[in-house]
């Protein structure tokens, strides 16, 4: 059972570099507590508990380990893990984009994450735009993801959102 939490901590606090990509539908941010050595567990509460009353009906952890998933389950917040799997990539990538969109169409909220925000996170959420033809040149892709995060992309994330919609 999740404690009971009063006054402005029963809201939790917005995780770390929280970015909607599509507003009110799907967003992004670093790991709930933060990442190394600068996790830190009573800040991964409050994160997950903000999560749970901002109404996100999944969390999708792109993180290889199944660190603190636990926590999820005790605050009572759905997840998923999706390990990011670079050694078959496309494969990856074509499932994740399906499930994102399914979820999307069925009206749930999706917060994506992974250990920081970085070039793999914004790149796929890059990707998944394209994918799904919200925007269909790849370089106002880029540049739209790139204004969304605020962010130069790096090689990794450019060529995702290249190639995405080869994966349809």
């Amino acid at each position: 059972m999740p404690p009971k939490l009063r006054g402005k901590w029963a809201l939790g606090i917005q995780p770390r570099h929280f970015t909607w990509i599509l507003k009110d539908k799907l967003a992004i941010c670093e790991r709930p507590g933060g990442f190394g050595s600068s996790h830190r567990r009573v800040r991964r509460q409050e994160e997950i508990i903000w999560i749970r009353e901002n109404g996100f009906n999944y969390v999708i952890s792109v993180i290889q380990a199944p660190h603190n998933l636990h926590n999820y389950e005790e605050l009572n917040q759905p997840y998923r893990h999706r390990p990011l799997r670079t050694d078959n990539l496309d494969q990856w990538l074509t499932a994740f984009f399906r499930e994102i969109d399914e979820l999307i169409r069925a009206g749930q909220r999706v917060l994506v994450h992974g250990d920081e925000l970085g070039d793999r996170v914004v790149g796929i959420m890059g990707g998944y735009i394209r994918w799904a033809g919200l925007i269909e040149d790849a370089t106002d892709a880029i540049t739209m993801t790139e204004q969304l995060t605020g962010r130069k992309l790096d090689p990794f994330a450019r060529e995702v959102i290249l190639r995405a919609h080869e994966l349809r």
